[in-house]
């Protein structure tokens, strides 16, 4: 690829999928039943992403080694007044890298999903499914104007709803695929009201020269927004980030994205791990120039990322379900992204993000594939042991955990050390308490993991012990018949390879990436930072000496040792003493309470923003529509007019004598009226 990036080459990275997607879904789904059968589908589907992750990995080459970059509008959709409604690519380091991402994730989830949805009868709708779904997400990342990014971030969304209740026999599916859709959408209210004040102020919808506007820091240090004392910069960027609160699941709108596990794993790799819910991530990045201009924007980032690493972390502590604590690391993770974003450190978070693709992907697929080995029995209390029926996904599973826990030379550690020390480094309000819950759950990750790792992987063998093995929470994935007592196996090569695949990058991309990502160029045209103002970023560079250096020093920090400690502690609870979880539990019943019940957040969504919604709705209708409009204006209105006519029908009598009565009474009364005048 030359220096210069080619239209028609990047309009096919995300047209590739699209194409596979809609052959999968007319073909393989419509048109009256199967036309191209099974192999065909994931053939054609598997082939557009691959032809995506190839044209991806060929622009980042060309980015990152040859300094191209592409900024073009490819097709105008309509102009209103002077507001401009475009598509167009803008490919920089970040997009491209997303790109990368985003591609190679959704490759490893569609080879996956061959062995691990091969029995389901909707294996052609979940290819096409997933396909769109990197559609979707490619055109939310390579968008070079507001438009296309919001196109791209409501289709991901509807996709997520279609996946999270693909068993649509469910119950349980329909209602969290309901709630995704209906938390994402407070989140999207706030998104789109923040892009509405920037076309506002603005008089566009293109990056480049929305940008540029608010370059002008003079004249927005005046401006407020009308009728209030907010500073307009200060709203458009809390607006923007309630979106990315919503998409990212941060407190409190994260209640959507441990119910989505009810979807099938793949889709929980895919959707929430790597792609959908890093969308916030990235956005609140490639809006960096308008979040710089206001410090209590990115001290309110800051502390909702801090609150979400540290209390999603505790609620993975308690979980059972193999997949609802990985969900729940993932929760924490985005809080970890989400406080670098606070902090000014978005190259930081971007290279989280980076990393915590690769390995929360590898260990969403390794759930899945331990759940296929103990034939789709999901709690991690019958499981234990199986290290040596399923060597490949334990030892992958093993770099994942290690690479999230932050564990020296692992992507993982260089990235959340990172974080830690900017956080350590920022002077913003709240940085305090943000430093002190990143650190905090570093001890609470490693416990958790860990917790998970040898429940499932050592240990004594539990899987024949369920009260519940003839009653799986998932059996509508059971389409093996298998009972739940059999042996454990390894999963076949279609699941075992991308495990093997993911954990590549999960061991190495932090080593060799931190360096150019966080203090090369590769971030200069996409990220901009008032060093003056949050210098975070330059001290921590002066800290820096080469990855292995920081990994030899990252042995005497506290947080390896708070790692290390979360560690041994899950080890000597679970695997040594196995009694005293039960009789902590006892002890801290009250404590053990709340986290169940998840911070009661879920209550109180249900009983009383729900039911007061509810309420209103119904009193709305009752009390406004049928009592005020339908019975007192319009039914109301007829009914007098019906009364006025009878009265004034009893006066039209058709008699002459009765009109010529009814003048000699009127003359008489105008006549006394006139002579009490003129006394």
């Amino acid at each position: 690829m030359s220096q210069t990036l080619s239209a028609s080459t990047l309009l096919a990275v995300p047209l590739a999928p699209l194409v596979g997607s809609l052959l999968a879904g007319i073909l393989g789904t419509a048109l009256g039943g199967n036309l191209i059968g099974r192999r065909l589908t994931h053939t054609l589907t598997i082939l557009g992403v691959f032809v995506a992750f190839v044209l991806s990995a060929l622009t980042l080459q060309s980015v990152a080694l040859d300094g191209a970059r592409f900024n073009e509008t490819l097709y105008t959709w309509m102009v209103v007044g002077g507001l401009k409604m475009e598509i167009g690519f803008l490919i920089d380091g970040l997009s491209a890298m997303m790109m990368v991402v985003v591609t190679f994730v959704s490759l490893m989830v569609h080879i996956y999903t061959i062995g691990y949805m091969k029995e389901d009868a909707g294996y052609n709708r979940f290819f096409a499914y997933i396909s769109l779904f990197t559609f979707s997400m490619l055109m939310l990342v390579m968008s070079n104007n507001m438009l296309q990014l919001f196109f791209g971030w409501e289709a991901v969304g509807l996709v997520s709803y279609l996946l999270i209740g693909f068993w649509f026999n469910k119950p349980t599916a329909i209602f969290a695929n309901m709630k995704a859709f209906l938390v994402n959408r407070v989140g999207d209210f706030g998104f789109i009201l923040g892009i509405g004040l920037i076309a506002a102020y603005a008089g566009t919808l293109n990056y480049t020269e929305a940008f540029a506007s608010f370059g002008k820091t003079d004249e927005l240090a005046l401006l407020t927004l009308p009728g209030t004392g907010w500073m307009l910069v200060t709203v458009i960027s809390i607006c923007l980030f309630i979106g990315a609160m919503g998409k990212s699941a941060q407190f409190p709108l994260h209640v959507w994205l441990p119910d989505s596990m009810e979807g099938p794993t793949p889709i929980s790799a895919l959707i929430h791990a790597a792609t959908m819910v890093t969308a916030g991530i990235f956005m609140v990045a490639r809006m960096s120039p308008i979040f710089e201009l206001s410090d209590t924007a990115l001290s309110f980032i800051m502390i909702i990322g801090a609150i979400t690493a540290l209390f999603m972390g505790f609620l993975g502590i308690i979980q059972n379900d193999i997949k609802r604590v990985v969900a729940y690391s993932t929760l924490s993770q985005l809080g970890y992204m989400t406080v670098a974003l606070g902090a000014s450190a978005y190259s930081v978070a971007v290279f989280h993000l980076m990393t915590h693709a690769f390995f929360k992907a590898l260990l969403f697929l390794a759930a899945g594939s331990v759940i296929m080995g103990v034939h789709h029995n999901q709690d991690i209390r019958w499981m234990g042991g199986l290290r040596k029926y399923m060597p490949i996904t334990w030892i992958t599973s093993l770099v994942g955990s290690l690479a999230l826990i932050g564990t020296p030379l692992f992507s993982g550690f260089y990235s959340k050390d990172s974080i830690i020390e900017v956080v350590h480094e920022s002077h913003l309000a709240g940085a305090s308490f943000a430093y002190f819950a990143v650190l905090a759950g570093v001890f609470v990750t490693a416990f958790y993991s860990f917790r998970l790792y040898f429940l499932v992987f050592h240990g004594k063998e539990r899987y024949d012990q369920n009260p519940d093995a003839h009653h799986d929470a998932h059996h509508a994935d059971d389409h093996h018949g298998a009972h739940a007592a059999d042996k454990p196996h390894e999963s076949p090569w279609v699941v075992t390879l991308p495990l093997v695949l993911l954990a590549i990058p999960s061991a190495l991309i932090g080593y060799f990436a931190i360096e150019p990502m966080l203090f090369g160029d590769f971030f200069k045209d996409s990220i901009h930072i008032n060093l003056e103002k949050h210098p975070a970023m330059e001290e921590f560079a002066q800290l820096f000496h080469g990855p292995m250096q920081m990994a030899l020093h990252g042995l005497q920090t506290a947080p390896f040792w708070l790692a290390l400690s979360g560690v041994v502690l899950a080890y000597y609870m679970y695997m040594v003493n196995p009694a005293l979880p039960t009789a902590i539990k006892r002890i801290a019943q009250p404590i053990y309470t709340l986290l169940e019940n998840k911070y009661y957040l879920d209550w109180f969504n249900e009983n009383v923003l729900a039911r007061g919604a509810r309420g209103l709705g119904m009193g709305l209708w009752k009390g406004g529509d049928q009592a005020l409009i339908d019975g007192a204006l319009v039914n109301g209105s007829w009914k007098f007019m019906a009364w006025v006519s009878s009265l004034v029908r009893r006066l039209q009598s058709g008699f002459i004598y009765h009109y010529a009565f009814g003048m000699i009474i009127g003359i008489f009364v105008l006549m006394t009226y006139f002579v009490w005048l003129n006394k």
